[in-house]
């Protein structure tokens, strides 16, 4: 029989963390109330920019653009480090520095230089640009000089460095509010924000450095983070180890729906679970079809299922505790009926592809049946056919958070900037995941290492963050293109040995 200790959950590692602007205005309040002024947060914050840049680039022109809130504050603390490594800065600055208020004021008012008022004429000579405009809640779209000064950054591709995030780039949201420079640094402080990790985030904000500016570590746990950057610390003790007395069905069984046309997908996906270490994988498939299935890979187990009544029947076997169902299974009342026969079940369920697609017209009849641990691995067509009214909810974060309550499943929103959420709103961001990975049966295989890793015991948001981030890690360890769907099996083995390393010798750097 399979494992029937607790499922294992995700770990939550405050190194991981990611805040949002109220949570990151939550830990710098809580840091005042410990003693730590705003003026030395600010003079740390900008200390470690100018550090950061001299660590970067030789000593050459520097254009600082500040704002007029505390990012601008920073961006004169920057300047006048800077100028007294002996580096050649400028400042600009919208309107009179006398308006500045507050903590901004206080930075300003050690500026012994010129300040000068924004204009392209600052860019002449093609500077190093630090961007100290503006921070990451900015309300309202970037227009103006501003919006003309990032314009010409962008099109003479001037060296930025961004203070905090790329200016018009949402901290929370990772949307772009007009516009904004693409930086090849950014330096941000305590802990990075959602909006960092979002496509549009990891196209500006180049090398993204994380530095302490004296906010206690020990606020992480006052404010109760719920979002995550994928990496190890959040699954890799949850995943099943071999012992002793282990046997086959301990490690579970996977069933799969297959389908009558498309038969590679289920067995894409079934040689996925098997890899990652489901003991057994049965691909449930249509009796026409049987003999593609017999004739493949031999470890997989095939038997006739030519209705969702035939499913349930299958399933009267409790030791058969994940189904897979979606991959190449069809667009069909077989389906259908599969999908609501497994998830009656109250096992754990992976719905892919067609088994998402199949309820798009009746998405309640769907979240209606769902009774036990469920996963769904939409890309971004099925998730908007899926949840079209999530549509003007801002930011992908919040998209699949919503899609999660709305459901009752935990979502897996393939991408780039893949991001999973469970009902709970407990989600992680992965972006451990090459371009290559954009291939033909590439989410096949996904699913199938979802379906395996919640055979083995995981919940499903662990399982999707783990299962993601394998899955990146397999096309990484392929190395480069002309990469298939085949091959990211052959990796898992390798992958599995990057997760199983001492920490020290887990060199995850891409």
């Amino acid at each position: 029989m399979p494992d029937r200790s607790p499922p294992r959950g995700l770990v939550p590692n405050d190194d991981l963390a990611l805040l949002t602007c109220a949570e990151m205005g939550l830990a710098d309040a809580a840091a005042i109330d410990g003693g730590v002024s705003g003026t030395e947060l600010m003079e740390a914050a900008g200390a470690a920019v100018a550090a950061a840049v001299q660590e970067r680039f030789l000593p050459q022109p520097v254009v600082v653009l500040c704002g007029p809130g505390n990012n601008g504050g920073d961006g004169f603390v920057i300047a006048r480090h800077l100028t007294a490594s002996g580096w050649s800065v400028r400042v600009g600055l919208p309107g009179d520095r006398d308006s500045l208020r507050g903590d901004a004021a206080w930075a300003a008012g050690l500026w012994d230089e010129s300040v000068e008022e924004l204009s392209l004429d600052l860019l002449e000579g093609q500077p190093i640009v630090v961007d100290a405009l503006f921070g990451a809640g900015l309300s309202r779209p970037i227009g103006g000089i501003a919006a003309a000064l990032i314009g010409h950054i962008n099109a003479e591709a001037l060296s930025v460095v961004a203070v905090d995030v790329p200016s018009g780039l949402h901290g929370d949201t990772g949307e772009i509010m007009g516009c904004a420079p693409i930086a090849e640094l950014t330096v941000t402080f305590f802990r990075a924000k959602p909006g960092h990790y979002s496509l549009e985030g990891r196209m500006r904000c180049g090398e993204l450095k994380v530095v302490d500016i004296g906010i206690p570590r020990a606020v992480i746990e006052d404010i109760g983070p719920r979002l995550w950057v994928n990496d190890l610390p959040l699954w890799r003790d949850g995943l099943a180890r071999q012992g002793l007395f282990d046997h086959k069905y301990a490690r579970g069984h996977v069933t799969i729906l297959g389908g009558a046309r498309a038969t590679g997908a289920a067995r894409l996906a079934a040689l996925a679970a098997r890899r990652i270490g489901a003991g057994l994988v049965t691909i449930a498939a249509p009796r026409n079809v049987m003999a593609i299935y017999q004739a493949a890979e031999p470890g997989n187990l095939v038997m006739p299922v030519d209705s969702g009544a035939a499913l349930a029947r299958l399933l009267e076997d409790e030791r058969r505790n994940a189904i897979l169902l979606g991959p190449g299974s069809g667009l069909t009342s077989r389906t259908r009926e599969s999908v609501l026969a497994a998830l009656a079940t109250g096992r754990s369920v992976v719905l892919d592809a067609d088994a998402i697609t199949l309820f798009a017209n009746d998405p309640e009849a769907l979240f209606g049946a769902i009774v036990g641990p469920v996963l769904m691995t939409p890309h971004e067509g099925e998730f908007r056919r899926l949840f079209p009214d999530l549509g003007s909810v801002a930011g992908k974060v919040e998209r699949v958070r919503h899609a999660a309550a709305l459901s009752g499943a935990t979502i897996l929103l393939k991408g780039p900037d893949t991001v999973i959420a469970d009902p709970d709103g407990l989600a992680v961001i992965n972006v451990h995941a090459p371009a290559t990975l954009a291939t033909a049966g590439s989410g096949d295989v996904l699913a199938g290492l979802v379906a395996g890793l919640m055979a083995q015991g995981l919940t499903p948001l662990a399982a999707g963050a783990a299962a993601a981030w394998l899955h990146g890690e397999c096309a990484y360890q392929f190395g480069g293109p002309g990469l298939i769907a085949e091959d990211l099996i052959g990796h898992i083995p390798h992958a599995l040995e990057v997760v199983a390393a001492p920490p020290h010798l887990a060199n995850r750097d891409r």
